[in-house]
């Protein structure tokens, strides 16, 4: 019995004190090398900027792009009296912003055909498109998607079924996160068929949602929902849209779309 209560205290004594593992693993100077291009070229992906009409941005959208206030203002009060915008030029025209950045943006502008051939009376457009020509994305049928090159049975039903998760469309840019969909094909569909009624959403407070609500989103699943939670109970509340980007996990090349459905 002596041995037996021994043998019980040694096993009790090892399994409360145990060896600490020694890490031996250590980069060298070229493998730590290798490492940080490749977190840089990760980084660098996430940032990547789809193609997109100016007519429809977002303020969060024109924030990130490096818009002011003030400039915002300017397209936002142009667009809300039905007039568009049909290229570089005209975007400038109405937001007065400067040359170096319109320089740097004006790459991504895509305008639909029309566009190009629309007179104006002005250095301000106008007219409206003729609504003939593009119809609204968020009333396309799984028939109408279908005849597009790239789209066919099963695409044409996964762009219906992820619009009906989102409530419906609010800004074209959400066709690019359709599984499957490649950007040509996208690009092609929006020649054709863009948002131009998109709906209403309540917005998350990002900064009081618990992350049940959260996860409700299409965007955001229960680990990403409880990652934010967790960063915020950690680091305060959140004071722009891009502390998001900082939260393990966060898909950050989404984040002017996930910003719609949020508020601070």
């Amino acid at each position: 019995m002596l041995i037996v209560v021994l043998l019980q205290c040694v096993y009790y004594l090892v399994k409360a004190n145990p060896a600490p593992l020694k890490n031996n693993f250590v980069l060298n100077a070229v493998d730590q090398s290798k490492l940080d291009s490749l977190k840089i070229q990760q980084f660098e992906a996430s940032q990547r900027i789809f193609p997109f009409n100016p007519n429809y941005i977002s303020d969060y959208k024109a924030y990130t792009l490096g818009l002011s206030s003030t400039e915002w203002d300017r397209l936002s009060a142009f667009r809300k009296e039905g007039n568009f915008v049909n290229s570089a030029e005209e975007f400038q025209a109405v937001t007065q912003v400067s040359d170096s950045l319109l320089h740097q943006m004006a790459p991504y502008f895509k305008f639909p055909e029309w566009a190009g051939k629309a007179k104006t009376k002005s250095k301000r457009v106008s007219e409206k498109p003729v609504a003939a020509q593009v119809k609204d994305l968020n009333k396309a049928t799984v028939e109408e998607l279908e005849t597009i090159y790239g789209i066919g049975a099963t695409l044409s039903q996964r762009i219906v079924k992820f619009r009906d998760r989102l409530g419906g469309f609010l800004v074209n840019e959400q066709l690019y996160d359709v599984y499957g969909l490649q950007p040509e094909v996208v690009e092609r569909t929006l020649r054709k068929y863009q948002v131009q009624d998109p709906p209403t959403v309540v917005k998350i407070n990002v900064n009081k949602a618990t992350s049940d609500e959260l996860s409700k989103l299409v965007y955001i699943n229960k680990t990403l929902a409880f990652n934010i939670v967790a960063y915020r109970d950690k680091n305060g509340l959140f004071a722009t849209f891009g502390d998001l980007s900082q939260v393990d996990g966060f898909p950050t090349e989404k984040l002017d779309r996930i910003a719609l459905y949020l508020s601070l």
